[in-house]
Order: C-alpha cells, then structure tokens, then sequence
C-alpha cells in the first residue's frame, strides 16, 4: 500500500477556484492509477475523477467534467485536482485514493482501490 496525505481544503464561494494536493510515499508512486472521491453529509462516497498510473489518460465524473482537472507530478509524488467554477453541490470531504497494478483511470467504486487518504474538507458557500 502507499500512504496518501491530502491538502488544499477550505471555504470558497460559488464560481470561485481550489486545487486539491494528495501527496503520496511508501511505494513505487509510478505503478499506482489515483482517484479522487468524494463524500457530502448524508451520502455515500461518490468517484471524482481518476488518473492512469502513465498519467496518459484521465476520467472525470459527468458531474465536474470541464470544470475539474486532475494532473500529477511524478517528481513529488504528487496528484493534483484542480475545481474551478465551483458549485455549492460540490461542497464535501474529499478523499484521495490509490490502486496498484499500473491500471488505467476508469475504475470508479470504492472498493477498487486499495489505499485512502484522510480527507480534506471543500466547503462552496453560496
């Protein structure tokens, strides 16, 4: 497993802008396919977006495409999901996952991946 640290969190106000960091150590960090999810009071977990492990190929949840970007940095061990035009429904924890096996990025269960950050609190006012 690989250990994941999320940051970048906080209170911004509707149509405003944040980028989420994930940072991640203890494994080959080029082997792992990552993900975010998220998870808003009263629902379940829900897929964000997902980075292949080449970082060749991404997947967005119809819900934030063209307004959500995830990239990663392999020098920082780093994955990165920039929102921009942020709407109050995409107020929640956001949690950052990892899945080994070099896979690619469009696995979006929960149960797929292997390890989990902590999560970091995104709150949109409006």
């Amino acid at each position: 497993q690989v250990q994941l640290v999320e940051s970048g969190g906080g209170l911004v106000q509707a149509g405003g802008s944040l980028r989420l960091a994930c940072a991640a150590s203890g494994r080959t960090f080029i082997n792992y396919a990552m993900a975010w999810f998220r998870q808003a009071p009263g629902k379940e977990r829900e897929f964000v977006a997902g980075i292949a492990w080449s970082g060749r190929f991404t997947y967005y949840a119809d819900s934030v495409k063209g307004r959500f970007t995830m990239s990663r940095d392999y020098a920082k061990n780093t994955v990165y999901l920039q929102m921009n035009s942020l709407k109050t429904e995409d107020t929640a924890v956001y949690y950052c996952a990892a899945r080994g096996e070099r896979s690619n990025p469009y696995y979006t269960s929960i149960s797929s991946y292997d390890s989990w950050g902590q999560g970091t609190q995104v709150t949109v006012s409006s």
